[in-house]
C-alpha cells in the first residue's frame, strides 16, 4: 500500500529561461512521450504537474508549473522545507532551463534542416527523466522489449512501490526511490536479471554514482564510460541516462539508430555512416543533445514507431 503525500507549498519560484522555452511544447511532448506515461498532462490549461523523489535525500516532491510570459514558468514545489530547493532545482533541470539556450535558434541561420524543425517546434527543450537514476531504471526495464511494455512495467512498479504525491489536487505516482526498489516484490513480467540489475542501479543511485551534478561535471567520454560500467548499461542505455538524465545538452548519440535514419533522410545523405553524421552532428554544438530531440520528434511525428517497438 503506497501513501499519499499532501503538503502546501513550500516553496514558490519564477524562473527565467535563457533563450528560446514554452511549457506547451513540453507538455505536448509528454504527452507523446511513452515512457512518461503522461495523457494527463493538461496542455490547454499550460500546467504540467510532477511528482519524483528529490535527488540525494530520495525524499519524495511534487511540483505544479505554469507558464507566464516571456519564456518563464512560475514553480509551486510540494515538498518538506528542507528538500524544497533542491527539488526547485531538479524541476528546472528536467525541463532544461538550467542549459543557457540563447544561441540556440542563431545555429539555424546556417542549417536550413535544424530551421524548418525550429520552426515545427518552437522553444521545445529536452524534457527530461526526473533524474539519471529514473533514465538507468528505464533503460533496464525496456531492454529488448516494446516501449508500450516497458511503459506499463514501470507504471506498476511506480503504484507498487512508489509514493502518491497530491499536487493541486491532483494525485501523482511517483516512481520508487532507490530504498524502496531494492525492497520490491519481483515483477511477474520482469526476469530475475533485469531484477538484479535494477538493484544495482539503485544501489548506484544511494551511492551517488548517478548524481546528475557528478555526471555533467565529467567530460561526455567519461561520464559514459562510468555509466558502462553499471551491469545491463551498454552504450546505447549510457547515452540516454546522460542525454535524456542528466541533462547533458551537447552529446551526439552514436548509439541511436533511429536518429541516424532520420539524419539521413533529412539531409539527404542516404549512405552516410556515423563519423559522417557525427560531422554533420558538429554543426550543432553546443546543442546536440536538442538537434537531436527535435529529429527524433520529428521521426516520432511522422512514424510513431515509438509506440510499437523499442529503441
Amino acid at each position: 500500500m503506497i501513501n499519499i503525500m499532501s503538503r502546501q507549498p513550500a516553496l514558490v519560484a519564477e524562473i527565467q529561461a535563457l533563450g528560446p522555452f514554452e511549457l506547451g511544447e513540453s507538455i505536448r511532448f509528454l504527452k507523446g512521450f511513452t515512457p512518461a506515461a503522461r495523457e494527463d498532462a493538461e496542455e490547454e490549461a499550460g500546467v504540467l504537474r510532477l511528482a519524483f523523489p528529490v535527488e540525494g535525500s530520495w525524499e519524495y516532491a511534487g511540483a505544479a508549473v505554469r507558464g507566464k510570459e516571456a519564456g518563464s514558468v512560475e514553480v509551486e514545489v510540494h515538498a518538506a522545507a528542507e528538500v524544497a530547493p533542491a527539488a526547485l532545482v531538479q524541476v528546472r533541470r528536467i525541463l532544461s532551463l538550467d542549459v543557457d539556450g540563447s544561441d540556440f535558434i542563431q545555429l539555424g541561420e546556417k542549417d536550413p534542416v535544424l530551421r524548418r524543425l525550429q520552426s515545427r517546434y518552437p522553444g521545445l527543450r529536452p524534457v527530461l527523466f526526473h533524474s539519471p537514476y529514473e533514465a538507468a531504471c528505464w533503460a533496464i526495464i525496456g531492454n529488448r522489449i516494446q516501449v508500450a511494455q516497458a511503459a506499463r512495467v514501470k507504471q506498476q512498479i511506480a503504484e507498487r512501490e512508489g509514493e502518491v504525491v497530491e499536487v493541486d489536487g491532483h494525485r501523482l505516482i511517483a516512481f520508487p526511490a532507490p530504498e524502496a526498489l531494492l525492497g520490491m516484490e519481483p515483477h511477474p513480467s520482469l526476469p530475475a536479471a533485469k531484477t538484479a540489475q535494477l538493484n544495482s542501479i539503485a544501489e548506484a543511485a544511494r551511492e551517488g554514482r548517478l548524481d546528475a551534478d557528478l555526471l555533467r561535471a565529467m567530460t561526455a567520454e567519461e561520464a559514459l564510460a562510468q555509466l558502462q560500467k553499471l551491469p545491463g548499461i551498454g552504450p546505447f542505455s549510457a547515452q540516454l541516462i546522460l542525454i535524456r538524465g542528466a541533462g547533458h545538452p551537447d552529446v551526439f548519440p552514436r548509439d541511436e539508430p533511429r536518429l541516424h535514419a532520420e539524419m539521413r533522410r533529412t539531409y539527404e545523405v542516404e549512405e552516410a555512416g556515423i563519423s559522417e553524421l557525427a560531422e554533420i552532428a558538429d554543426r550543432w554544438r553546443p546543442y546536440r543533445s536538442w538537434v537531436a530531440l527535435l529529429l527524433r520528434s520529428e521521426r516520432e511525428r511522422r512514424i510513431g514507431e515509438i509506440r510499437k517497438v523499442a529503441p
